[in-house]
C-alpha cells in the first residue's frame, strides 16, 4: 500500500509538471469528442517494464481510457513489437502520451540493462544489485525495473540498513567504533538492521571480519585482492563487490566468489528503450 501511494504521487507530480494549465495544442487542434487508438511500438530489442505505470498514467488523465497489454513486464521484446494498445478520447491520450512514455521508456531501459547484467553472472552465485544512484523522486520505479530485468535491489534508502562508508569510518575513528555505535543504536531503539561495512584494503577487511558484520563491501578492489578477501572472509559475512564495475568486468568479478555486485550504472546513466505511441483514428 505504501508503494502504491508513492507511485500515485509520482505520477500526479509528473502529470502536473507536463500539463500545467492544460494541453493547449491538443485542445486547439482536436475535436472534444474525437476517438483514437494508440499502439505502443517498440523500436529496438530489449526488455519491457512499466506497462502498469503507463496504464496508470493514462487512467489518471482519463478514467474512461481503455488500456490493453499484449506482453507482461519482464518480457523480451523485439523491434516492431506492439506491447500495448490504448483507446479512447484523443485529447486525453495525447495529453498523457509523453508522461506515459517517459516512465515506460526509462523503466524498460533499466530492465533491459539489468537483464544483460544478470545473464553475464548467471553461471555464478553472485547477484547483481542496484544502488541509490537513481533519478531523484523515481527510486521506487527504478528499483522495480531492476527487479523486472532480473537483478536485485540493495537498500531502498538511508533508513532500512546500516551502510558504514569511508566517511563514517573517518568520523567514528575506526570500523570497530562505527559498528559498535550502530549496535548501540539498535539496542537503544529496540530495532534490528543489517550492518554493512565498506572496506578499501585487506587490513580493513580483517577489521570488518573481527567486527562480525553482516556484509563486507570490497570497494574498488583489484581482482587478485578480491579473491584474497573472499578467502579471508570464508563465509563469515556476505561479500559485496563495488566501484565502477561495468559489463566488461562483471564476469571476472562474479567468478571471485562474491555474493553481490553493486552496479550504479543500472540506474544512474541508463539508456531509455526507444518506444513510441502510434495513433490512428477510431
Amino acid at each position: 500500500m505504501k508503494h502504491e501511494l508513492l507511485i500515485k504521487k509520482i505520477i500526479s507530480l509528473a502529470l502536473e509538471e507536463d500539463i500545467g494549465k492544460g494541453d493547449i495544442t491538443s485542445i486547439a487542434t482536436i475535436r472534444k469528442n474525437q476517438k483514437v487508438v494508440g499502439k505502443f511500438l517498440v523500436k529496438e530489442n530489449g526488455v519491457i517494464a512499466g506497462l502498469s505505470i503507463a496504464k496508470q498514467v493514462m487512467k489518471t488523465v482519463d478514467s474512461k481510457i481503455k488500456f490493453k497489454t499484449f506482453v507482461q513486464d519482464g518480457s523480451k521484446v523485439n523491434q516492431g513489437d506492439i506491447v500495448a494498445e490504448v483507446s479512447g478520447n484523443a485529447r486525453s491520450i495525447l495529453t498523457a502520451e509523453r508522461t506515459a512514455l517517459n516512465f515506460l521508456q526509462r523503466m524498460s531501459g533499466i530492465a533491459a540493462a539489468s537483464s544483460i547484467y544478470a545473464e553475464a553472472v548467471a553461471h555464478t552465485k553472485a547477484k547483481v544489485i542496484d544502488t541509490r544512484k537513481t533519478a531523484p523522486g523515481l527510486r521506487i520505479l527504478d528499483k522495480m525495473a531492476v527487479k523486472v530485468g532480473g537483478c536485485d535491489n540493495h537498500r531502498f534508502g538511508l533508513y532500512d540498513m546500516f551502510l558504514i562508508k569511508d566517511n563514517h569510518i573517518e568520523i567514528a575513528g575506526s570500523i570497530t567504533n562505527a559498528v559498535n555505535d550502530c549496535r548501540k543504536f539498535m539496542q537503544k531503539k529496540k530495532k534490528k538492521f543489517l550492518i554493512e561495512v565498506e572496506t578499501k584494503n585487506l587490513a580493513e577487511v580483517e577489521e570488518a571480519i573481527s567486527a562480525d558484520v553482516d556484509i563486507i563491501m570490497l570497494d574498488n578492489f583489484q581482482i587478485k585482492d578480491m579473491i584474497k578477501a573472499v578467502k579471508m572472509i570464508n563465509g563469515k559475512s556476505k561479500v559485496e563487490a563495488s566501484g565502477g564495475i561495468n559489463l566488461s568486468a562483471i564476469k571476472s568479478v562474479a567468478e571471485t566468489g562474491v555474493d553481490f555486485i553493486s552496479v550504479g550504472g543500472l540506474t544512474h546513466s541508463v539508456k531509455a528503450l526507444d518506444i513510441s505511441l502510434e495513433i490512428t483514428l477510431h
